[in-house]
Parts: structure tokens; sequence; C-alpha cells
């Protein structure tokens, strides 16, 4: 199997787009991690004249593709690019498109080229047939809960949006009153940038009613939450968490956050005209839904325009 590089910074977001993209075009990937280095890092990735200077030393193989993600990972592999090497960029580089073999972009990034490509949804590896493998791992550690099952995927600070003590409050109390007026099981699960304290906040509030809150031991319960849930509640803060439970055939409802956004606001309001989101208001809102999920069609204008 031919391998792909992965070139971005270590954000669970942009590593979760590019192995989507590697994994369901059939290349086994593999992570070059990039850090930034002062001053370097202070400043824009675009308007840095020497890209391969403005990160630590990194090494990869000579193989056939490159995939990238976000700013650094974008000047970089535009740097390193040479013939016979594919250079796939995700995300809205903030150069010109013209430095890569193909961009990939969403409607947000407001972006359009000869090269560019445009998805819906981010790019991500939930794929039918993984979320019929996890519903067979997980439905029998869920089949005791009370059902409706519905799936919490709690996001973090991440710079635009704030979630803490406080905001875990808030969303603890609305889900509590979910609980106890509407009969459901919440099965939260958080992410490497959940706050441990509003983790704490979940578990106080919520185990007490008979739900589930993952503490980080044994395996994530991410993909099975998706495979299994009937309803999924998800922070604003993640255009890839959104993405990944807009695969499934399930309502997805958006729990908002102190913060602000104009790209992931747009995103959001694109997938609402699309019936596919609503905002969550404190109750569960149920309607006809299909699974949302360009990666595949993305993945086949791939292969058809670098003809891999």
């Amino acid at each position: 199997m031919a391998k792909a590089i992965i070139l971005t910074e270590d954000f669970a977001g942009m590593k979760s787009q590019a192995f989507g993209l590697a994994e369901r075009s059939g290349y086994e990937k593999e992570l070059c991690s990039l850090t930034p280095k002062k001053p370097w890092s202070l400043i824009s990735a675009p308007y840095w004249p020497f890209p391969l200077k403005g990160v630590e030393p990194f090494q990869i193989e000579d193989t056939p593709l490159i995939i990238s993600v976000g700013s650094v990972g974008g000047v970089v592999n535009a740097a390193i690019r040479k013939p016979g090497r594919m250079a796939i960029h995700i995300q809205n580089p903030r150069i010109s498109p013209d430095k890569f073999d193909l961009v990939i972009v969403n409607p947000h990034d407001q972006l359009t080229g000869k090269n560019v490509l445009v998805s819906r949804t981010a790019l991500h590896h939930i794929s039918p047939q993984l979320l019929s493998e996890n519903k067979e791992k997980w439905q029998p550690f869920f089949q005791s809960y009370v059902k409706p099952l519905v799936a919490i995927l709690i996001g973090g600070n991440n710079g635009r949006f704030t979630l803490g003590k406080i905001e875990a409050q808030q969303i603890a109390v609305q889900l509590a009153h979910l609980i106890k007026t509407e009969n459901v099981t919440i099965a939260l699960t958080p992410s490497r940038r959940t706050d441990p304290e509003a983790i704490e906040v979940f578990k106080q509030v919520l185990t007490p009613l008979g739900s589930y809150v993952w503490d980080g031991a044994g395996d994530n319960p991410y993909l099975g939450l998706l495979a299994c849930a009937d309803f999924i509640l998800v922070t604003t803060d993640s255009v890839s968490m959104i993405s990944e439970a807009a695969a499934t055939n399930v309502p997805v409802m958006i729990l908002p956050l102190p913060g602000k956004s104009k790209r992931i606001s747009l995103f959001i309001d694109s997938m609402q005209k699309e019936n596919r989101v609503r905002w969550f208001k404190g109750q569960l809102e149920d309607w006809l839904t299909t699974p949302l999920d360009d990666t595949e069609e993305i993945v086949l204008q791939v292969k058809k325009r670098l003809s891999l």
C-alpha cells in the first residue's frame, strides 16, 4: 500500500481531516507533526519568508503524496513540493492554490480556483462500514441503558469559543432537565480540549441521573456513540465533530457556546440549510435525516484529477 505523509500541527480536527482523506483514498498514513518555533510561531505562517526555517527540523520519506492541513502545514508542503510527488492541501492555505496540485476547502473558506474542490463537510474517516462495525462492537455496552440514547460530544476552549466550568454547568443543567422530562439516557464523551474542571461538572451533575460520562479510561466510546445514538448533541466549537456527527443518520443538534467565529457560523448556517443540523433549545427535535458526508465524493474527485 502506498503511503501518504500528513503535514500538520498536532490538532485533532486537522489530523482527522487528513487521516480521513488518506484512509478513504486507500493510502497508508504517516503523521509528520509540525511545531512552529520562535519567533515565527508569533507570525502567521503565510508571511514566513522561509517556511522550512519556521518549524522544528523534521524528516519525511520520499512518498508519492503529501497531504497538509492548516496554514503551517500548507506553507511547508508548498516549500517542499517537487515533480513526481502530489501535494494536496486541506482548508484555505491563505497562499496561492497554485502552489498545490489540489486544494480541498469548505464553502465557508470562500475560495475558488481551477484546482480547488469544495466539500460541504469537513473530511473524515467516518464511513458507513466503520459505523456498522462500531455499532456491532458497542451496542451490547449501551443496550442496558434506557432508550433513546442521546450522545453528547464535547469540545473545549479553542481561542474562539469558551467551555469552562461555568459553561459546563449550564449545559449539564439542560441535559439533566432533558433526562427528567423526556426519559432519555445521556452518554457523554469529552475531547482532548475539554477542561478537566468541566468534565468533573458533567460527572457530578449527570452520573447520579444514570448518565454515562467517559472518564478517559479504556476505549474511547466516540465511534460507538456515533454508531448507536438516537440523537447527537455536539458543541459549536468543532467543524470536524459536527461533520462526523452529520455522517450518521440521526438528528444532530448544536450546543451553543460563548464566543464567535465567522467561519464556524457560516458552516453551521450551511448545514442548517441542508436541514442536517438544528440548534439545541432545551428539548430534543426529531426530523427526517439522511447522512451528509462529502468525503467519498471528494476522494473520487481527487483520484480522477490526480490519476491516483
